[in-house]
This record gives C-alpha cells, sequence and structure tokens, in this order.
C-alpha cells in the first residue's frame, strides 16, 4: 500500500496522534510521502526516517491508494488542489473543529489503519464545480475547481453589487445582494448554509443558488440539477469583485463573466466505520436534536 500524507500546517498538540499514524504505517509496511511545507514543520517535532516528500500535484499520480489527510474539513478542501483528478481516494483524520468531511477520529486512527488493509470501508464520489471566465483569468487556469462552493461577493464597499443570473443561457434574476453562492452537495453544509440554503445529500445530482444578504424579498435559495450551466454578469459602484473557489479568492473587474457547472471529474472519499452523511448530519449538526427525545 500507498499514501501520501498532508496538512495545512503541523500543530504540537497532534504530535502524539502523528507518532501513532507513523508508528502503525511502519509497523504495516506502508509506503508513505509527505507534503513538503508540512513536513517541515513535523520534522521539528518527530523524527522519520528517510522521508519522501511531495510538493505539487505532478508527483502524486494513481499509484496511490489513498491520501490522508490531518486537519479538518478546510484540510481537504485544500487537497483537492494536489488530488484533481487522478482519483486518488481521501481518508480525513479530523484534528480540526467540526470534521464534517474529516470523519476519522484522532482516537480512531488505529482502527482506521486496519480497515483500509483489510479494504472495509466505501468509497463515495463527490462532484466538483468548474469555473471559466470571458476574459480569462490566468490564475484560474489550471486551478479552475472547487470541493465546496463558487461565490462572487463585493469588495472594496458597504454597497449591495448586481449579479445577473442565467441558467443555461436563460435569464434567471438579477441578485440584488452582497454576494452569490453556487454549492455542491458537499457545499450544501457550509457556506450556503449559514446563508439560509437547502441541505443537499452528497448521491443528489443538484447544485443549490444561495443569494447572500439579499435585499428581494423573494429571492430564495434555488436547486437546479448539476448539468446546468449557471453564468453570471456583475455589476456595482466598484470596478472589482471577489470570486472564490472554495478558499481560494481572486479579484475579478465587473466586465468579466463567470461561468459556472459541474467539473469533469469527482472526489472520492474513504467512509469506515458506516459514518454515512445522515449519521454525521446528527452528530455534527445536531440535526433534529430535541431535547424531549
Amino acid at each position: 500500500m500507498k499514501v501520501a500524507i498532508y496538512g495545512q500546517y503541523y500543530k504540537p498538540e497532534d504530535k502524539e496522534y502523528l507518532k501513532e499514524l507513523f508508528l502503525l504505517l511502519e509497523k504495516n509496511s506502508i509506503e508513505y510521502i509527505i507534503e513538503n511545507h508540512y513536513y517541515t514543520g513535523l520534522k521539528k517535532e518527530i523524527d522519520l526516517k528517510n522521508v519522501v516528500t511531495f510538493s505539487s500535484h505532478k508527483d502524486l499520480n494513481e499509484s496511490f491508494n489513498f491520501m490522508i489527510t490531518i486537519g479538518g474539513d478546510g484540510t481537504i478542501l485544500r487537497a483537492v488542489t494536489y488530488i484533481r483528478n487522478s482519483n486518488i481516494p481521501i481518508v480525513g483524520i479530523n484534528t480540526g473543529r467540526l470534521g464534517f468531511l474529516a470523519t476519522v477520529q484522532k482516537d480512531e486512527i488505529n482502527n482506521a489503519i486496519e480497515q483500509l488493509l483489510s479494504k472495509n470501508y466505501k468509497i463515495k464520489e463527490r462532484s466538483l464545480l468548474s469555473v471559466t471566465t470571458n476574459p480569462p483569468i490566468k490564475s484560474l487556469k489550471s486551478l479552475n475547481f472547487a470541493l465546496n462552493e463558487v461565490s462572487v461577493s463585493r469588495k472594496n464597499t458597504a454597497s449591495m453589487i448586481t449579479i445577473e443570473t442565467l441558467i443555461d443561457e436563460e435569464y434567471l434574476n438579477s441578485y440584488w445582494s452582497d454576494g452569490l453562492i453556487i454549492c455542491t452537495p458537499t457545499g450544501s453544509t457550509g457556506y450556503s448554509l449559514s446563508c439560509g440554503g437547502p441541505i443537499i445529500t452528497p448521491q443528489a445530482k443538484s447544485f443549490a443558488i444561495t443569494p447572500i444578504a439579499p435585499h428581494n424579498l423573494n429571492a430564495r435559495p434555488m436547486v437546479v440539477p448539476d448539468e446546468t450551466t449557471i453564468s453570471l454578469k456583475i455589476s456595482g459602484r466598484e470596478d472589482e469583485f471577489f470570486l472564490s473557489l472554495d478558499s481560494r479568492i481572486v479579484s475579478v473587474n465587473n466586465a468579466t463573466e463567470v461561468c459556472i457547472k459541474k467539473a469533469a471529474f469527482s472526489l472520492k472519499m474513504i467512509q469506515i466505520n458506516n459514518q454515512t452523511f445522515i449519521k454525521t448530519l446528527r452528530e455534527k449538526l445536531l440535526w433534529g436534536q430535541d431535547t424531549r427525545n
């Protein structure tokens, strides 16, 4: 077995769990490589021998069985920029807070490795969004996808922006708001949810369009098929707006047209111990919790 290990940054409080992880990998003769920046912090605290590192998506290929992420959901969003279309499944060890995507808890590492070795897990595929702009934006040439959501929002102004929205080239609405979120089922429990958007199960072939603080009483979140192409034209008092792909943000000129649709590839997530989406909803978001039950 061969795995890649990724974390955004090393945290001293993770030390005992990481030592357990590497001990298990070596004990079971599992080959591993570590993301270079993460290893820079890690090696100061944990003594590892003959470590191989990676620093780009070009260093990863389908020879890897898994990528193990150390952190929270934000770490997985960053890990996607390394995995891209390589089909490497992600195993998320949660050392963060919520852990909606990173479902392996710190005290479950031993069990998780055992399940991976015995192939006692399920692979769940997650849809992504892709973005193109007219005129093209250089920084989006190779990183034009998002697992959670794509959003547009005001930049250097307290005034709202107008977002002309088309669905499959048919005019839908002009949102007068602070911004607009287009999210996947995976992202429906994130930013979109906090703005009043619907929760969508990962198997649903849908996206949600959720306005951010709209100044229209009849502007409500909308669910559309994931084959839909969503086109946006933004105008406002300032010359630029923010375009966000998960946690990556670029400034865009108002004259730029933004086109959003389903990405040509999907992300594979590992489900261990029947940690389903519904179970995670109940445990992490306290879905339907009632003190009378």
